[in-house]
């Protein structure tokens, strides 16, 4: 399942090919522009759920995208990317429309998670959930499988609609800690997780282990 269209907009082409692969590998579906000219006929015609913009592109630079883009009404969530740390050039990014800034050299981890909070941003989540004979009401945060109502935690709850927003791609044990607990746990808490989930859900299985990769929902 895509987890959302983005634009990557970079004249470095080596970054420009990392973000690619590396996006891609996440579930993005992603297109690329070198420019602002072929930044701003690309957010028009790939549509994408969000925009990653370096600063510094041959012209128009990013600043002036990313006001264009607003000026025509454009609410794709925009992220921001610079070699530049100074207070007065986040704020003059800000300023411009963009919703998020991310300082060269960054960790991409960080890049995918900020892409991941500004997608769900975006776009308004699906109140229901459905995958085989499981549903979630993401909003009740109660599940029923079978006909069957289902008595979950918090957490569980969390970690249920995680899997079924993959719509069976893996999720990594890393993503779970970083959206659920905020990195706030040992790694060793996913499992235990799961461990509970599988005994409420009850047979047949639904969610698959894969060592050394993370879990997927598989009917």
């Amino acid at each position: 399942m895509q987890r959302g269209r983005v634009l990557v907009v970079d004249d470095d082409p080596p970054l420009r090919r990392m973000l690619e692969r590396t996006l891609a590998a996440e579930g993005f579906e992603v297109a690329l522009a070198a420019d602002g000219g072929a930044a701003l006929a690309a957010a028009e015609r790939f549509a994408p759920d969000a925009i990653v913009l370096d600063v510094a592109i041959p012209p128009p630079d990013g600043m002036a995208v990313c006001r264009r883009l607003r000026a025509k009404g454009l609410a794709t969530p925009i992220l921001m990317l610079t070699a530049r740390d100074a207070i007065a050039d986040r704020v003059a990014g800000l300023e411009a429309g963009a919703d998020d800034y991310l300082v060269k050299p960054f960790a991409v981890a960080e890049l995918v998670a900020r892409l991941r909070a500004l997608s769900r941003r975006g776009r308004p989540p699906e109140a229901v959930l459905a995958y085989a004979d499981l549903t979630l009401d993401t909003a009740e945060r109660t599940a029923v499988r079978a006909g069957r109502r289902l008595e979950l935690t918090g957490r569980e709850a969390a970690l249920l609609e995680l899997l079924l927003r993959a719509g069976g791609q893996v999720v990594t044990r890393t993503r779970a800690l970083e959206e659920i607990w905020g990195d706030a746990a040992g790694p060793n808490v996913v499992d235990r997780y799961v461990t509970r989930l599988r005994r409420k859900l009850g047979e047949p299985p639904l969610i698959r282990t894969l060592r050394g990769s993370g879990f997927q929902l598989r009917a």
